[in-house]
């Protein structure tokens, strides 16, 4: 049986990180396995969804996690990409926020949900911390088709290049603008 805490004590202790561990999710998040909070600096993992997954799923979600906690606590250790991507966050119904001052704006895109899967599931920091997880859980659990699916089914079914980032990021930036003048 998977041992979240363990597997989250184990990893605070190595990235040196004070964080804390919460199964109950915030508001907003009752449908997701789990999500990071940088503001409480805390990992919510959706413990109740997840019982009858596997342990590797399990694992891959807490890792996933961890590495975004890493991401936001300890950017200097990302690429430029991924800390300039940390501040967006596009939903796949085109739903989008830019973190400002500590404060998150939203702002809505045009376009299909097959464009936003994309762009949510390509984005830099989602892409380094479903690697990060792959990477993690196969090392432990070792490589199966599962895991494999597993990892497949969080990537962009075509990837989204670095300049469609950028297009997307200032088009996310105008909207802002035009919203909170």
């Amino acid at each position: 049986m998977f041992d979240y805490r363990k597997c989250f004590d184990e990893y605070c202790m190595d990235e040196n990180l004070d964080l804390k561990l919460s199964f109950d999710m915030p508001p907003g998040y009752e449908e997701a396995n789990g999500t990071f909070d940088p503001a409480s600096r805390t990992v919510y993992i959706h413990a109740e969804r997840l019982c009858e997954a596997p342990d590797y799923e399990k694992a891959f979600f807490m890792f996933h996690e961890l590495r975004h906690a890493s991401q936001y606590l300890r950017p200097e250790r990302f690429s430029e990409e991924i800390r300039r991507s940390l501040a967006y966050v596009i939903m796949y119904d085109g739903t989008c926020y830019k973190l400002v001052d500590g404060e998150y704006l939203e702002c809505k895109l045009d376009g299909g949900e097959e464009v936003f899967t994309a762009l949510y599931l390509g984005q830099p920091y989602e892409a380094d911390a479903n690697q990060f997880a792959y990477e993690q859980v196969r090392k432990a659990y070792g490589d199966s088709e599962g895991l494999r699916e597993l990892y497949r089914f969080c990537r962009p079914c075509h990837p989204v290049t670095p300049e469609q980032y950028d297009s997307v990021f200032s088009m996310i930036d105008e909207k802002i603008k035009s919203c909170n003048p």
